[in-house]
């Protein structure tokens, strides 16, 4: 399986006219999923509802044919929202559009240089704090058109916008909590009546909360606050400066991340449900290309979207086909029906992005990590958590991340064990591990120590363990339980035997893996201590002591 080749051109050996009508029906049933959510996606980012439309034409359309799974949908995501919101209110949609083209460069490079696989050392604390914070960021920043609030400013932070609803309280509308509350309720019930399953419960929630605002709920629309505009877009070209770049090239990072970890994690779940077998790699390039395209034709950026992923597999589609029809449909809709969009209410709206936040916000698996995980991971998950609420996606990322590493080395350091065994006497077991230290007879004026555990800088203070009397003529240090070390263990390990040299001990290294070697070699390390006194394992380190102890 060629790892770069389009998952398209894959299906298309054998594709037949029967599974291009499943294809095409999923295409449209997920396009009118798609269509609402959309909207408010772009809504919630700061942007237009046209350009939530756009990101799932343009994006979606070139991610399908490009990609790396068979049922990939992507389009706009919750994930996005803060941080496009962000970059909008500082640097205007120029500056969005640089650094979702970054963004996505990013993206395309990482998916040449096979990092698809890598994305997963990415520990899974930090992306369940962070998603759970984006599902509290969006589900306060709809707590205004959810009561009809009116602020008296545009406030962009979390815990401005917590502070503007208590200062609007006042100017509540009860009506607006009546069209929010009846969409909440039918996104939440429509769904139980299997019969219906097949028509989106937010497109229903749409058309009634429309009737309702047509029949003299005075709440305030998309029309209201937003020109809506059916006409495709033409080609962005942002004005961009060194100095944009640099400010955003933090920002584009955490989109390509982001747009990594979760479109990764989509085919994932979709391989799952079809049995199939995603091209990670190609997933990224596919990513990084929807995002510049999106970006150059009035987007935002865009990932795979697992809900609609799943509605696309549960509808039978099963090749990149389905996603590409999704993309035209959406099209047509976009000429044909967008100014209408004008009617849908705010309060709506609120109700499908809240709906969003708790399905996105995993909850149940948080309360689990709390309950069951180790105190460090419960701090890395809450330090992400609330530093995406409080600051952004960016800082809470980037915290988590040097957290969750400082605590990994911490770990690890805990794990490297260094034991010593001197001359035990009689009463060997020979039924036992021919290999322990401990059944061993060390020759006389010889200190056998162990290294159990990566050698590294995080645990080289733990070789001032190592003690040398006044009698010792010969130092074995035993590597077999190290699988790997840096050059700062290799600076300690030198300094071991500078000590050993200006006492005229003599060094003797058993058991040595590759890698450490590898590191030896290129140090010149070997050449130092000879290579005589590398041995093979510990009977020939012991005979190798036993010869220098016998000639000294």
């Amino acid at each position: 399986m060629n790892q770069f080749v389009p998952k398209l051109f894959d299906c298309m050996k054998n594709y037949s006219k029967k599974q291009f009508a499943a294809d095409f029906v999923s295409g449209i049933i997920v396009a009118i999923i798609a269509l609402p959510l959309s909207i408010a996606l772009a809504l919630a980012s700061g942007v237009g509802p046209e350009e939530g439309i756009y990101t799932a034409i343009f994006a979606g359309f070139v991610i399908s044919f490009l990609g790396g799974s068979n049922v990939q949908i992507a389009g706009p995501t919750a994930a996005f929202a803060t941080i496009v919101a962000g970059i909008v209110a500082k640097n205007g949609m120029d500056g969005l559009v640089v650094a979702t083209i970054m963004a996505g460069i990013i993206l395309v490079v990482m998916g040449f240089l096979k990092f698809g696989n890598l994305i997963r050392f990415i520990p899974y604390t930090i992306t369940t704090g962070f998603t759970f914070g984006i599902a509290v960021t969006i589900l306060v920043g709809q707590i205004k058109d959810f009561l009809g609030l009116t602020f008296k400013t545009s406030p962009i932070e979390t815990m401005d916008k917590i502070k503007a609803c208590i200062e609007s309280i006042d100017s509540f509308n009860y009506q607006a909590l009546i069209v929010g509350v009846v969409a909440l309720a039918i996104l939440i019930i429509w769904p139980r009546f299997k019969a219906l399953e097949k028509i989106p419960a937010s497109l229903i929630a749409v058309i009634v909360t429309v009737v309702m605002v047509k029949l003299g709920m005075k709440v305030k629309t998309i029309g209201d606050l937003y020109t809506i505009s059916n006409k495709l877009p033409g080609l962005t070209v942002p004005h961009v400066s060194l100095e944009m770049i640099k400010n955003l090239t933090p920002d584009a990072f955490t989109i390509a991340i982001l747009a990594g970890i979760e479109s990764l994690l989509s085919c994932v779940v979709s391989d799952g449900m079809i049995g199939s077998r995603h091209k990670p790699n190609q997933e990224l390039v596919a990513q990084g290309a929807g995002n510049i395209v999106s970006a150059l034709f009035g987007g935002i950026p865009a990932t795979g979207a697992i809900a609609r992923t799943a509605a696309n597999v549960k509808n039978g589609g099963r090749t990149p086909v389905a996603g590409m029809v999704h993309s035209i449909t959406l099209l047509l809709i976009l000429v044909v029906l967008m100014p209408y969009a004008a009617w849908i209410p705010m309060p709506c709206i609120a109700a499908i992005l809240f709906q969003v936040a708790y399905n996105m916000s995993g909850w149940r698996e948080m309360l689990n990590l709390l309950k069951h995980s180790p105190k460090s991971d419960i701090l890395v998950l809450l330090v992400t958590c609330i530093f995406t609420i409080v600051f952004d996606l960016v800082v809470a990322i980037g915290v988590g991340i040097v957290l969750a590493a400082l605590l990994f080395l911490n770990r690890m350091a805990n794990v490297t064990e260094i034991k010593s065994w001197k001359y035990i006497g009689e009463g060997i077991d020979e039924h036992n591990d021919p290999e322990a230290i401990r059944l061993k007879e060390v020759p006389k004026n010889t200190v056998v120590y162990e290294i159990i555990g990566p050698m590294f800088f995080a645990a080289a203070d733990k070789f001032v363990d190592i003690e040398l009397g006044a009698e010792v003529k010969v130092l074995v240090i035993r590597m077999r339980g190290v699988p790997a070390m840096d050059v700062t263990a290799l600076r300690s390990l030198k300094n071991i035997y500078t000590i050993c040299n200006k006492r005229g001990i003599t060094l003797v290294l058993s058991h040595v893996q590759d890698q450490p070697k590898s590191v030896m070699e290129h140090a010149d390390f070997i050449k130092l201590v000879g290579k005589e006194n590398f041995c093979k394992n510990i009977d020939a380190s012991l005979e190798r002591a036993r010869e220098i102890v016998e000639m000294a």
